[in-house]
């Protein structure tokens, strides 16, 4: 596990995407994955995945002839860092402006106001 989470490009984490679905992975199985969803040459997605052994998001490990990739980042940990870093960017480390803007500009569900009232229901009697 890396000791920081590394930051992690967009096309990056479409590679991490494919590993963290299954892996171990060799190179050509990346490949494969990732040319079945996107457009990208062999040799792109091989840049993708060696800047990520060079960021310590996956490992390397010798099988024979080849190498099997693993991430060495959970997606959660992925995901709490890239979710803190845009809530700090955009909505000034609060929460609530998150919330606030997507109830006016975007059309939340149902079930995603359910699922949001449960959750602060959770949160205010972890509080008490």
């Amino acid at each position: 596990m890396p000791t920081s989470i590394p930051v992690i490009t967009d096309a990056e984490s479409q590679v991490m995407a494919v590993l963290w679905d299954r892996s171990p992975l060799t190179s050509e199985d990346v490949v494969a994955a990732l040319r079945e969803r996107t457009d990208w040459h062999e040799k792109t997605i091989r840049t993708l995945l060696n800047r990520l052994l060079g960021k310590s998001a996956v490992e390397a490990e010798r099988d024979g002839r080849r190498y099997l990739y693993r991430p060495c980042l959970t997606r959660e940990q992925w995901q709490s860092q890239e979710s803190r870093s845009l809530i700090d960017r955009v909505f000034g480390g609060r929460v609530a402006p998150l919330l606030a803007h997507f109830s006016t500009h975007e059309k939340l569900s149902k079930r995603d106001i359910a699922e949001l009232r449960a959750l602060i229901d959770a949160i205010d009697k972890k509080a008490r």
